[in-house]
């Protein structure tokens, strides 16, 4: 049985990864339907992220991704044009899913909650997925060619 009826949780997912997977695996299994935020290509540059993908290809990998690992959920693809997005102003909303290095956010979020006189809502923190090295696995660390999306380390040419 389900913990919540409704969480949000959010991302870039520029470059999607196990970590994502993880994520979205949290909300997915504590909730009967999901509210993910994908940051906006304007919100990302913003924050000073420098994207592979545009939004609409991001949306349709986390789609893709959503449909092929976690078949049978309900969810929805919101954009995010800021931090929070509907979670802030759906009442509904339970709990927010965040990783480990994003779970500042949720204390924000409960502040601009109960400055609309809206519940707070729990805060479930994800715990980073570590490369086959030890170190988390990050869109960065893709990027850069260290590891693959699954964590595998790359041979480096010295």
């Amino acid at each position: 049985m389900k913990k919540y009826m409704l969480v949000a949780l959010g991302g870039t997912f520029d470059l999607l990864h196990l970590g994502h997977l993880e994520l979205l695996r949290k909300g997915f299994s504590i909730s009967s339907k999901v509210i993910i935020g994908l940051t906006s290509d304007e919100l990302a540059r913003k924050k000073g992220k420098h994207l592979i993908n545009a939004y609409a290809q991001r949306y349709h990998t986390l789609e893709d991704a959503i449909k092929r690992n976690f078949p049978n959920v309900t969810y929805t693809i919101s954009k995010l044009e800021n931090d929070f997005g509907p979670a802030v102003l759906e009442k509904e909303v339970e709990a927010l899913v965040v990783s480990e290095e994003t779970i500042f956010q949720g204390n924000a979020l409960n502040l601009l909650r109960r400055q609309r006189n809206l519940p707070d809502v729990d805060v479930i923190m994800v715990p980073m997925v570590l490369a086959k090295d030890g170190t988390r696995i990050s869109t960065s660390r893709i990027k850069n060619s260290e590891i693959d999306s699954n964590g595998n380390i790359l041979a480096v040419d010295k």
